[in-house]
């Protein structure tokens, strides 16, 4: 299958008839608001750091939008963030900490829950155990018809709301883009990204600045201590000495972009943005992506169907 008739596309890109394997997790996606922009993203991205993957990270963690002032309960510019683990308890102290370290340290913020009623399946109260850093000076409010606390503070007062919600959603789904250079590769992933990020509401790119450079496998071949290892097959400096190398000898740069979202349907839409976007940088080959035979995860999002 290629891809055709997009801009700066070339002749077309070959989109493998492949799956991305993606697995369940446990997601809380979180409004944080501020007196300007700038303020509401500092939180963010402090709040979501070492959030790549739960190989070694605590939990999965990234943007998902920017909010408009017109949206939030306090009508200040936010950002929506999401948090990723394989368990509620987990996902519980994540927020917690995270919150209570990387927000409410923050000038101006308030914390609002980012999912519906409807959507939440589960709810913490991270919000009713943040208050009482207030040691009793703290009060409690309705907010545009949620249950907040304020918290009086050296820089004026620390809203939260008192419960955020939580649901299970979807991890790991993911492309890979195979280009001929290291910087063409990037280009059409940084263009993945900004796509999704503007286009696909309920989901994040967690990895540094949404991108992968390392793409990794299960396990190890040599290292019984190592749980996962280099994708050896994609590494465009091993295809003279990996006789299996799936790269083709034009391809010189190799990026992958992986999606976590609320769920599969939210991923399936995010994929589809990006693969779109990433596939109109010139220089892009290939658009494949990464999965272990169904050992990792149960969900199997085909390329060919996402973009149908």
């Amino acid at each position: 299958m290629k891809l055709e008739g997009f801009e700066g596309a070339g002749e077309g890109v070959e989109i493998e008839d492949t799956f991305a394997e993606a697995f369940p997790i446990k997601v809380a996606r979180v409004l944080v608001t501020a007196v300007n922009e700038r303020w509401a993203l500092e939180a963010a991205r402090e709040a979501t750091g070492f959030g790549t993957s739960v190989i070694m990270c605590p939990a999965e963690a990234g943007i998902d939008r920017i909010a408009s002032p017109e949206e939030t309960p306090d009508g200040r510019p936010g950002v929506y963030v999401m948090f990723c683990t394989f368990g509620y308890k987990a996902l519980d102290e994540q927020l917690l900490a995270r919150i209570g370290q990387c927000v409410l340290t923050c000038p101006t913020t308030a914390v609002f829950n980012g999912l519906t009623k409807e959507e939440s399946e589960k709810e913490f109260n991270t919000g009713f155990k943040l208050k009482f850093f207030g040691d009793g000076f703290e009060t409690e409010e309705e907010l545009g018809g949620r249950a907040v606390a304020r918290v009086p503070i050296m820089g004026g007062e620390f809203v939260v709301e008192k419960n955020l919600g939580a649901k299970a959603g979807v991890a790991g789904g993911n492309f890979f883009i195979l280009a001929k250079d290291q910087l063409s590769a990037l280009t059409a992933a940084e263009n993945a990204v900004s796509e999704i990020r503007q286009q696909v509401e309920g989901t994040i790119t967690p990895f540094t600045g949404g991108v992968v450079a390392s793409g990794s496998k299960p396990g190890s071949q040599k290292y019984k201590f190592m749980h996962a290892t280099i994708n050896e097959k994609y590494c465009p400096t091993l295809k003279e000495k990996v006789a299996e190398t799936d790269l083709p000898a034009e391809v010189n740069g190799v990026f992958e972009v992986v999606i976590n979202g609320v769920s599969e349907e939210a991923v399936k839409a995010a994929m589809k943005a990006g693969i779109k976007a990433a596939v109109k940088v010139p220089g892009v080959v290939k658009i494949t992506a990464g999965n272990f035979g169904g050992k990792l995860g149960k969900y199997q999002i085909r390329l060919h169907e996402v973009l149908e």
